[in-house]
Formats: C-alpha cells, sequence, structure tokens
C-alpha cells in the first residue's frame, strides 16, 4: 500500500508538472498561432487596401470618377468587407455630394463633371478623428481593432490616398493627401481559424498529456519505483528476522549504491545481532542459574522478566507475578515505593523467610526511566546466624539472660536516658541465699538447673522492654527502664515470691533482693546505682534473707 502511495504519489508529481509545462507550451503556441492568423489577416487587407487604392487611381487618373464611384459601391457588397468608403480629408465621403466636382471643373476652367442631381453630404468620421489626422499627417495606412455595435471584431483600415503629380492638375498641390479611403472587414472567420487552432492544440495537449503520464508511469515504475519495492520488500524481510537476504546491485546509479548500502547495513546487522545474541546467552545464563530473585519491569511498570529463582523465593509462579505487577511482588505496595525511593537494601519477613529487598530505577542515557528491576534475596540463614551471634554476644549460655557485656552497655545508655529526661531507673540486685552450701550439697549440675529455674521465673515476671541479666554467679540484675521505686518493690517482692514456690527436682532455694530507683538516688555514674541496689542487697542479707530491701540515700554514692 506505501508503494502504490509513492506510485501515485510521483504520477501525480509528474503528471502536474508535465501539464503546467505543455499548457505553458500550449498557450504560447495558441498565441503564436492566433498572432500568425491576424498577422496574415492584416497582411492580406493591407495589401488589398493597397490594390484597391491603386486601382481608383489609376480610374481616376482617367478621368472616370463614376466609374470610381461605381467601383467603390461594388466593394461594399463584397463578402467579410463590412465597410468601404472613400472620404475627403475633412472625414466626408465622397462620390455623394458635388464638392469635389465643382472644385475640380472651377479648377480646370471647363465642365468636365456634370453635377449630381441629388447632393449627399455623409459625415464617416469626424474631420478631428485622431486616427484619421494620423493617417493624413503620416501618408501612411493606419490600422485599427475593434468591436462593432454587436461586439463582433473587426478589422479597419485608413488608408491615405496621395496627391500625386498627375493628380495635381484637377486638385492641385496645396495638400499631400486628397483622400482618405477606410476599409472595414470581419474578423469572424480569423476567429473561427483560431478557435479551430485552439481546439487542434487542446487535443494535441491532451493526447500529450496522456501519453507523457503514461509513458513517464511505465519508466518511472521500471526504473524508480520497482527497485524501490525491492529494496523495501528486502527491508520487510529484513525486520521478520531474514537477515541474510541480500539485494542484486546490478547499475552504478544511486538506486545501486542504495543496494549496496543495504547489503552493508544488513551484514553488519547480522554481526551486531550474532555478537548480541552470545551477550544475550550469557546474560540469560547468568539470570536464569542466579540464586538471587531478579525482577524486571519496562518503561510502562509491566514485568517482562522474572527468573526462577524469583518465582521460588516468593512463592509465586511466573505467570502470576506477571499479572499481578511489579508493586505486588511481596504483597506490600508501600514496601517496593520505599524501596525505590530509598535505593538501599530493605529487610521483610514474608511467607517464613527473611527476604533483602533492592528495587532502583533504570535510566536511559537522557535520564529518561525505562524500567525497574528488584533484587531478591533469601537472608534467612543469615538473620538466624546473626541472631546466634548476637544471643552467643549478649547472652549468657546457662540461663539465656542478658550477659555482664550486655548489662553495663545497657545500664550505661539507660542511665544518660534517665538522667537526660528525668524518668525514673530502677535496678534490681538479686542473690539467691545460700546457694554454695545448696551447691555443695547436691552437686553443680542441680545447682545449674536452679540457676536455670531462676532466670525463668525473672523472664516471667519482668515486661518486655525490661532488660534481665545474669550479673555473675548466683547473681542476677534486672534493668527496668521508667520504673519507679514502689513499681520496682512490687516487681522484685512478685520474682521473690515466684522463686520460692517454685521447685526444682523437688528442691526450693530463695531469693534476696535489693531495689535502687534513680534519681530517687544520688548517683554520678551508672555503677553508682549498681552500688546502691548492691548495698541494699547486702542489708537484705544482713537482716534474714528472703526479702527486698529499698536502697536508702545514704546508701547512695
Amino acid at each position: 500500500m506505501m508503494l502504490a502511495r509513492i506510485r501515485y504519489r510521483i504520477l501525480l508529481v509528474v503528471g502536474i508538472a508535465t501539464m503546467l509545462g505543455l499548457v505553458a507550451t500550449i498557450a504560447f503556441y495558441s498565441r503564436y498561432q492566433e498572432r500568425t492568423l491576424l498577422s496574415q489577416h492584416e497582411s492580406t487587407m493591407r495589401k488589398l487596401t493597397e490594390a484597391i487604392a491603386e486601382g481608383l487611381h489609376s480610374v481616376m487618373l482617367a478621368g472616370s470618377a463614376d466609374i470610381a464611384q461605381a467601383f467603390a459601391e461594388r466593394l461594399k457588397a463584397v463578402p467579410d468587407i463590412t465597410e468601404f468608403r472613400i472620404m475627403r480629408t475633412d472625414g466626408i465621403e465622397a462620390f455623394q455630394d458635388n464638392k469635389t466636382i465643382i472644385e475640380v471643373n472651377s479648377r480646370r476652367g471647363e465642365e468636365l463633371f456634370p453635377p449630381r442631381e441629388t447632393a449627399n453630404r455623409v459625415q464617416v468620421i469626424s474631420k478631428d478623428d485622431v486616427n484619421l489626422r494620423r493617417a493624413i499627417d503620416t501618408a501612411k495606412s493606419v490600422v485599427i481593432y475593434q468591436d462593432d455595435a454587436a461586439g463582433n471584431p473587426q478589422l479597419s483600415f485608413l488608408a491615405p490616398l496621395a496627391n500625386q503629380n498627375q493628380c495635381h492638375r484637377c486638385h492641385g498641390k496645396a495638400e499631400a493627401v486628397r483622400g482618405v479611403m477606410r476599409l472595414t472587414t470581419s474578423l469572424a472567420s480569423v476567429e473561427r481559424d483560431i478557435l479551430h487552432a485552439r481546439q487542434q492544440s487542446f487535443v494535441l495537449f491532451a493526447v500529450a498529456l496522456i501519453a507523457t503520464v503514461l509513458l513517464t508511469g511505465y519508466m518511472l515504475g521500471r526504473v524508480v519505483v520497482r527497485p524501490i519495492e525491492k529494496v523495501t520488500n528486502a527491508m520487510a524481510r529484513v525486520s521478520d528476522g531474514d537477515l541474510d537476504h541480500k539485494l542484486a546491485e546490478r547499475s552504478n546509479d544511486e538506486l545501486g549504491r542504495m543496494g549496496a548500502i543495504f547489503n552493508q547495513m544488513t551484514a553488519q546487522l547480522q554481526s551486531t545481532y550474532r555478537r548480541l545474541r552470545r551477550e544475550q546467552n550469557k546474560i540469560t545464563t547468568v539470570i536464569e542459574t542466579a540464586t538471587e530473585g531478579i525482577v524486571v519491569t519496562d518503561a510502562n511498570k509491566a514485568i517482562v522478566l522474572v527468573n526462577p529463582a524469583a518465582a521460588t523465593l516468593l512463592g509465586k509462579p511466573i505467570d502470576e507475578l506477571v499479572s499481578q505487577g511489579y508493586e505486588l511482588v511481596v504483597d506490600d505496595r508501600d514496601f517496593i515505593a520505599h524501596c525505590l525511593q530509598t535505593g538501599n537494601p530493605q529487610d521483610i519477613r514474608y511467607k517464613q523467610h527473611d527476604l533483602q529487598v533492592i528495587a532502583t530505577e533504570i535510566r536511559g542515557s537522557d535520564t529518561a526511566v525505562i524500567g525497574t528491576v528488584i533484587l531478591i534475596r533469601d537472608v534467612t540463614e543469615e538473620k538466624r546466624l546473626e541472631e546466634g551471634l548476637r544471643r552467643t554476644s549478649t547472652t549468657d549460655a546457662l540461663t539465656g539472660l542478658y550477659n555482664r557485656r550486655f548489662l553495663d552497655a545497657t545500664l550505661n545508655a539507660e542511665f544518660v536516658r534517665s538522667e537526660r529526661s528525668q524518668v525514673s531507673l530502677s535496678v534490681l540486685m538479686m542473690d539467691i541465699d545460700h546457694f554454695k552450701k545448696f551447691n555443695d550439697t547436691h552437686g553443680h549440675d542441680q545447682g545449674d538447673r536452679v540457676l536455670q529455674m531462676v532466670a525463668r521465673c525473672l523472664q516471667e515476671q519482668v515486661r518486655s522492654f525490661d532488660f534481665p541479666c545474669r550479673y555473675g554467679g548466683e547473681e542476677y540484675v534486672a534493668i527496668l527502664p521508667s520504673m519507679p521505686s514502689d513499681a520496682a518493690c512490687r516487681l522484685a517482692e512478685a520474682i521473690r515470691v515466684k522463686v520460692a514456690d517454685t521447685e526444682v527436682d523437688g528442691l526450693h532455694v530463695q531469693l534476696s533482693i535489693g531495689v535502687a530507683t534513680f534519681p530517687g538516688i544520688k548517683a554520678a555514674k551508672p555503677e553508682d546505682v549498681i552500688e546502691a541496689a548492691d548495698a541494699a542487697l547486702y542489708r537484705a542479707k544482713e537482716t534474714g534473707r528472703n526479702r527486698v530491701m529499698v536502697a536508702a540515700a545514704s546508701e547512695a554514692a
């Protein structure tokens, strides 16, 4: 269809150009013919006028004025001659009155010509008429093109009748021109000839135009359109993947050069395509075998690539992922939006797995977004190992409580926070009564089980954001942020009662607990709070054990 439009456009352009050229040629030719016909007619009429003038002159020299008048009257009846008159220089028609006869008879002194019985004074044209005066003054014929009353074109000649030497005897020699002859002919026959010539020109124009367009269309089809069709068909085959197709290079003109360039282009495309295929195979292998999930979208946010690892990690078929869209790969639009906004790895718990997600936009050379890529990595095992390491470094292996290192760091942070915001910070110092004697009597294994039981009771009684720690041996510390002294005392009593009521292999143990609350006591550093709680614990031991004692201000540092 495209080639057909090109063919028709070329034909249209050529046809218009040819038509304009032919129209200009025919117009020029018609105008030339018209001028030629008019010129020929004018020349013929000029010769006729001159012949008539010579004839009249001969008749007048013979003294036959009556013959001249008859001659003039008969000329009026000739076809295509619409008017023939002989005028004196004043524009009055001759041979109609007795003025000239009287003047001639008077000049000759005898009555050579008898007067007319009936005299008519006919003013043909004004004696001041421009054309009449020019014919008389120049003694040359004047040609006049004009229309009659009905609008028909006419050609008129004003031919001066020279006053020659032979005429002086009758007319004198005062005037160079003794009269003017006016001959008017109709241009109807000339117009018919011109119309006929125009019709012939139009027929010639139509034939030439049709022949030129057909011949041009045929030649363009063979020389231009057909080679273009071959190139277009070859391009279509290449666009369909047939990079092996070649064009025959049969000429050295522009179209032949086009075929050569096309073959070079397809050869380069073929080489580039092979390289891209190799690189694509490499990239495909990497993507397909990658353990990380990869999801890629186009500029319209439609998913165009999902590797098997992504489907496995997310627990969804690839078709489902594509249909849901990239925003729901982990069923959380806000999370993916946050990942795109930050561009940093983000962790999410998804279907019993810990996943690390990185989402970023792909931009072209003009910084326009051309796609999005989401990388998904399963970090469940890493999280487990990390948590194990964290617990190992911060918890006591026997009791599962926080260890001494964690206690020191946490107490320091909470003390600074309490000091800055003036929020209460309570610390419980706990010790198992007579644990050494119990350990010696029942053995270290039984002692370890007792230590573990006390740790469980402590974890059960404190709040989720409190920090139960093993201080060392049979001593425990509980760091209680934002807890006032009275609430700390109630908690300490609940822990003491819980431990006392709990059996371990049929055996019971008891706790002594010291409570210290900052800023209820004076403390310059975190260790001062521990020392105050330890002092209160010591008093609980001295006053009978299995009890809770609160640090007094005097026990502060």
